[in-house]
């Protein structure tokens, strides 16, 4: 039966590669055959070859045609987010993407007095030209591949020719379709996703673009610059060549929820060249079913990543973090990740809503949960390079226990040294505290920490801190610092009698004045508007602050 139906499927391709056709319904067929194949042919070629790399400015972009229900263009801006536009209808796409920024030009960028105003006919102009070289590759591919798709499956030179013109007539009404729905007044409704949410701050209003036209360039044009400014921040921290003497380490929390979180996750630790990232809880809003699906993003970073659980992430969402091949889960245990033994605990609550927000278990509660672990630990006789705990009411009791305790929670970076010698270090919300940013409060920066460790020492030597600005704002700042000393002893503290009448412990992150000998951090502020760029200096060991 299976090869009577063999049998008859190579008898109709037999007969549509027949020189002629002897009946109307056959030459039908066969010519409907041809626009398909060549069709198909002409897709693959643009798939493969409508591509094309052009400079743009100081920066180098990746254009590509795709296809698409409903057309238009996709501009993309690895960390910060993309902008859509409903450029023209049709099947395929225009995507463009930032590959690569050219150092050198950027700083020139930056530097030169009146040179972002000269930038905007520059960038006109190269736009239209790799537009043009596009355009011109993709019909070409399509010609190429649709005659090859031809010659493939009729074996015949004008069944293949006429493929090939197929591709070529097809796709070249597609570009005709493109050219004549173009709406120029689609830069005045651009969709925003990632940390460009503040772009139209940036480049001005809309309307006023879309009626003048030359004042849009020249605001783009101060958008590139804006870019090239944070791309140049980083590049002057020289991170890039790896250091067989440092462990790089991404510290990151309270996401909840935002992918635009994991876009500069990927970026930091891709320019950084981290070993691994340390989530410090908080992954998601409400631990649910359906937020399981937001730990795929996990498996993009391609290091391990070590995470304890926050207050809003269930048991389901720990398990299903653990499900990933990069992931590494701890709740009470401690390993060896990346070079370094962490020690990790989730939080024992979980307030998923915002009934719950402001959490019914107060800090000593939190303390004397963190004591019962701590002493677990001490007990053990094994001192880890560090411990991930959520909470730093918590984190505080491992103080003389560990050289380091990285914290979450309360959306504030912070930082001190604690009587036992442990630094316990707060991180801020990486996710700009996710859809809060929505709720009418105040925009929360989205940060993140870059954790530098001596190899052999496995002992804190600095950090970066990095801060966006949160929803509706356009700044980012890299900070250094450096540890006094690396190699202070740890013990845990000696016992402390309240006297009567003293005020107790502050429910909140560990505030105070700036620990003594702690060195000044050096900053790149990054505003719409000309700020200077401080180089960064990281060889050997940092030198004690005076």
């Amino acid at each position: 039966m299976a090869l009577a139906s063999v049998r008859e499927r190579i008898s109709v391709f037999s007969r549509l590669r027949m020189p002629a056709a002897t009946t109307g319904w056959g030459r039908t067929l066969r010519l409907l055959a041809v626009v398909v194949v060549g069709l198909v042919g002409g897709l693959i070629g643009i798939l493969l070859g409508g591509r094309v790399e052009t400079p743009v400015g100081p920066v180098n972009v990746a254009m590509s045609v795709h296809p698409s229900w409903n057309g238009g263009t996709t501009i993309e801006v690895p960390p910060l987010g993309t902008l859509r536009m409903d450029t023209h209808w049709g099947p395929l796409r225009l995507r463009a993407q930032v590959a690569e920024i050219r150092s050198q030009d950027a700083r020139q960028l930056i530097q030169a007095t009146g040179q972002v105003d000269r930038l905007a006919n520059q960038i006109s102009g190269q736009v239209r030209h790799g537009v043009i070289v596009l355009a011109v590759r993709a019909m070409a591919f399509a010609l190429v591949f649709g005659a090859l798709a031809g010659l493939l499956v009729f074996r015949s030179w004008r069944s293949a020719l006429w493929s090939g013109l197929t591709a070529l007539l097809a796709y070249g009404l597609v570009g005709a379709i493109a050219v004549a729905t173009f709406n120029p007044q689609s830069v005045a409704e651009p969709r925003y996703t990632g940390l460009l949410t503040s772009a139209p701050q940036v480049v001005g209003d809309a309307r006023s673009i879309a009626r003048r036209f030359s004042e849009y360039r020249a605001q783009l044009a101060r958008l590139v610059g804006n870019v090239s400014r944070l791309y140049a921040a980083t590049s002057s921290l020289p991170t890039y060549e790896p250091d067989p003497t440092t462990i790089r380490v991404l510290h990151v929390s309270d996401i909840h929820l935002n992918p635009v979180a994991f876009s500069v996750i990927r970026s930091v630790a891709k320019q950084f060249q981290v070993q691994l990232i340390v989530d410090s809880g908080d992954l998601t809003d409400h631990g649910s079913k359906a937020e399981e699906k937001f730990t795929d993003e996990i498996e993009t970073v391609k290091v391990p990543y070590v995470f304890i659980r926050g207050n809003h992430d269930s048991r389901a969402i720990q398990r299903a973090v653990a499900r990933h091949k990069n992931a590494v889960v701890l709740d009470g245990q401690t390993k060896d990740v990346g070079g370094l033994r962490i020690y990790g605990a989730g939080d024992p609550r979980f307030t998923p809503d915002k009934s719950t927000r402001d959490d019914t278990v107060g800090a000593a509660a939190m303390a004397a949960q963190g004591r019962r672990l701590a002493e677990e630990l001490r007990r053990s006789r094994t001192m880890p390079d560090l411990a991930v705990i959520h909470d730093p009411d918590e984190g505080q009791a491992f103080d003389g226990v560990t050289p380091l305790v990285l914290s979450g929670h309360v959306h504030q970076r912070s930082t001190r040294l604690l009587p036992g010698g442990t630094r316990l270090f707060v991180q801020g919300s990486t996710g700009g505290a996710g859809l809060r940013g929505l709720e009418g409060e105040e925009p929360t920066p989205v940060e993140l920490s870059i954790l530098y460790f001596n190899r052999k020492t496995h002992r804190l030597q600095g950090w970066d801190d990095f801060r966006l600005g949160g929803l509706g704002q356009t700044s980012a700042q890299i900070e250094r610092k450096l540890e006094p000393d690396q190699n202070r002893p740890i013990t845990p503290p000696a016992p402390r009698t309240p006297s009567p009448g003293s005020p107790s412990e502050s429910a909140g992150a560990p505030s105070g004045p700036p620990e003594s000998g702690s060195p000044t951090p050096q900053s790149l502020p990054m505003a719409p508007s000309g700020a200077a760029l401080v180089p960064f200096t990281w060889g050997g060991p940092p030198r004690r602050s005076r």
